[in-house]
């Protein structure tokens, strides 16, 4: 008998009709408090063997509709191993084919990043002597925001870099990016490491918004707050997650900010910047430039031609992160985005852009950063 759950940590999915396994038809539920939605993650069991079609009833309304064109959904028998699943859209309906090999098998918009996978990446980054861990608070569903602040201890005058991910819950791809960083930053035989932090303190968020990755959200919090637009004036009563790492950043100070996210229609990895913003200069445009420069050659999975326009001068938005950071510590400060889809220059036909190349521009960016921190 098929069976579709989500009952779990990120899952999210409506059941409309399982009785034909060609014709499973389903819905994606909105974020609490909003009308946003795109997020999907569900098991389906009873279906060895079977050739199944999974359609997503209201894809045609979901958040960003033209990402659904040349995308492909992502499947899973272990939860560790994520492929791609042969997936079209037309008509406002998403089918996903499949023929499962095993009695269940888990599918989602991208590669999950679970609250279970963040604690034990908090965990065991703990352990280490470079890394601490503390809670700045607690988000509306009573869960800590965590910050990992890395260092190699010594003293003299360093300089600030936050890292954050995750704002946007649905875009995991920004937790598994910001482990890679991580991982790599604790690794003590890693000469770029090592000498990175005889100059630089990192102090990262990996999730900005456990609420809505436990709750299976694309883009908001508990209540539905958008905490990329939250940053000019956020509350504890609305966007405590923001409210508490403003107040750290103004603590510490910042000399260098990335927000990491996923796009979900451009199939390229790229960079936005903080141009529109009021203070935005000469010497900061060079700094971009040269960061992005530094990442090309990094990382052949990273490129300059395609993104998001600049804004024109002056008319930055100052509720997202990038430019609120950017104006408030007149730092270079930047956004990062990765594809759901995968990379048109890049591709790989059997995992797309995945949770390992993900981690491996995590990786990268921390080799511009080496690249560029005299310039910082």
């Amino acid at each position: 008998m098929i069976q579709i759950s989500s009952s779990f940590d990120a899952g999210n999915i409506d059941i409309l009709d399982t009785s034909d396994p060609q014709d499973i038809r389903l819905e994606i539920r909105t974020d609490n408090g909003s009308d946003f939605y795109q997020w999907f993650y569900f098991r389906l069991t009873g279906a060895k063997g079977i050739s199944c079609r999974l359609r997503l009833m209201n894809a045609g309304g979901a958040a960003y509709t033209e990402g659904w064109p040349g995308y492909r959904a992502v499947a899973s028998m272990d939860r560790e191993t994520w492929f791609r699943l042969d997936t079209d859209y037309q008509d406002g309906v998403l089918d996903i084919h499949l023929v499962p090999e095993e009695d269940a098998i888990w599918i989602a918009y991208f590669a999950p990043y679970s609250m279970e996978r963040h604690g034990d990446l908090i965990a065991q980054a703990q352990l280490s002597d470079r890394a601490s861990l503390s809670v700045l608070g607690k988000t509306l569903d009573g869960q800590d925001i965590d910050l990992l602040y890395i260092s190699d201890g010594s003293d003299g005058p360093k300089k600030k870099c936050w890292i954050t991910a995750r704002q946007h819950p649905g875009e995991s791809m920004a937790e598994w990016c910001a482990e890679g960083l991580i991982w790599r930053l604790l690794d003590e035989a890693d000469p770029v490491s090592r000498e990175l932090l005889k100059r630089t303190d990192f102090y990262i968020v990996p999730n900005m918004n456990p609420d809505g990755s436990k709750r299976g959200h694309l883009r908001t919090n508990a209540c539905g707050a958008n905490l990329n637009r939250e940053w000019e004036n956020p509350t504890m009563e609305r966007s405590p997650e923001v409210y508490l790492v403003r107040e750290k950043m103004r603590e510490t100070g910042v000399d260098f900010a990335m927000d990491m996210h996923g796009d979900e229609a451009l199939p390229y990895n790229f960079i936005a910047g903080a141009e529109g913003t009021p203070n935005w200069s000469n010497a900061r445009a060079t700094q971009l430039a040269d960061y992005l420069e530094a990442l090309k050659k990094a990382s052949p999975d990273f490129q300059t031609e395609h993104g998001y326009p600049p804004s024109a001068p002056g008319t930055a938005n100052l509720s997202m992160a990038t430019n609120w950071i950017a104006q408030e510590f007149t730092c270079l400060s930047m956004t990062l985005e990765m594809p759901f889809k995968d990379t048109v220059d890049t591709p790989d036909d059997e995992y797309g852009w995945s949770p390992e190349r993900a981690a491996a521009l995590g990786r990268a960016c921390l080799d511009a950063l080496w690249a560029r921190i005299d310039d910082i």
